[in-house]
């Protein structure tokens, strides 16, 4: 097995591995298989007693599987890891790694229309599948839920003038492409930093597109019940409000923070923290791989 760099260069990959404390012998899940590499570092930790299951809901990323007896592709989006899981009769995996980051395969391919970088129909599904689209957001979404979109999911400053824009030039015309995207968000981008307001803007896109806070939500909640105790959950998070999520969810045992307590006051916490601060790459990593720029490695440990 080699890595395919080509769809995709692992994040933080000897950290990520590290940080799960692989058995020889356990069951892990690679929520996130991609391009594979960080699936087949863990498998190469494992012997024939052990079990690799990996998920991914983007049918591009079955090209990147491998056959053998104790590795298991599922094609669904791990926000269904429970489901999954008991159909394999799996009860608890000894760890779980998910790296929220979109693929260079996903950014790179044109025609999936993540990029600002090149001219395509607007489309940004992860499953392929789906029935929502970019164009259907841009295009149907009322206004009240775009600026729900901007402000939450790209905390735009200027949401509500980008929502005006997009409003005016559809009331003539359908936005088809991502240059009409990025023709329509320029005349609100600020001086100098329309790079940046892009990216947000397409982000935001995005995370509405997959429901990707939903499906991060529901996916760490399940970790809880996933995980043996002393087991491992490592993540790697982009931006700040996914890493956030899985901070207060690491660090309080909830998504928002809020901790609970039970009735006699102690506080339930289902992971402690390994690492009080995040893992981010080093200069050298940065230099091979600019994309990494914005990542976030956190670990926790189940509590018995």
């Amino acid at each position: 097995m080699t890595n395919n760099q080509t769809y995709h260069i692992a994040v933080l990959l000897a950290k990520s591995i590290e940080a799960l404390q692989i058995k020889e012998d356990g069951i892990y899940v690679d929520a996130t298989f991609g391009g594979g590499s960080h699936s087949r570092a863990i498998f190469e930790e494992l012997n024939e007693s052990g079990r690799l299951i990996v998920f991914d809901q983007d049918r591009d990323a079955r090209k990147n599987a491998w056959g053998a007896p104790n590795f298991d592709f599922v094609a669904a989006n791990f926000a269904h890891l429970s489901n999954h899981l008991r159909s394999m009769s799996i009860h608890q995996v000894d760890g779980i790694l998910a790296d929220l980051g979109v693929s260079s395969h996903q950014f790179d391919e044109a025609s999936r229309g993540f990029s600002i970088r090149t001219e395509a129909a607007l489309d940004m599904r992860m499953n392929q599948s789906a029935e929502l689209s970019a164009k259907d957001v841009v295009n149907h979404h009322t206004e009240e839920q775009l600026l729900r979109v901007f402000r939450n999911y790209g905390e735009i400053s200027n949401a509500p003038k980008l929502v005006q824009a997009i409003a005016a030039f559809r009331s003539s015309n359908i936005i088809k492409s991502t240059k009409d995207l990025l023709a329509i968000a320029e005349k609100c981008a600020p001086k100098n930093k329309e790079h940046k307001y892009f990216a947000q803007v397409f982000q935001a896109i995005r995370i509405e597109v997959n429901n990707e806070m939903g499906a991060l939500e529901d996916f760490l909640k399940q970790c809880t019940d996933a995980i043996k105790p002393g087991g491992r959950l490592v993540v790697l998070s982009y931006h700040s409000l996914e890493d956030r999520m899985v901070k207060n969810f690491m660090k309080r045992g909830s998504i928002t923070g809020h901790i609970e307590k039970d009735f006699y006051g102690n506080v339930l916490k289902p992971f402690t923290e390994i690492v009080r601060h995040p893992i981010v790459p080093d200069e050298y990593e940065l230099k091979e791989n600019n994309r990494a720029r914005s990542a976030k490695l956190r670990i926790a440990e189940r509590n018995g």
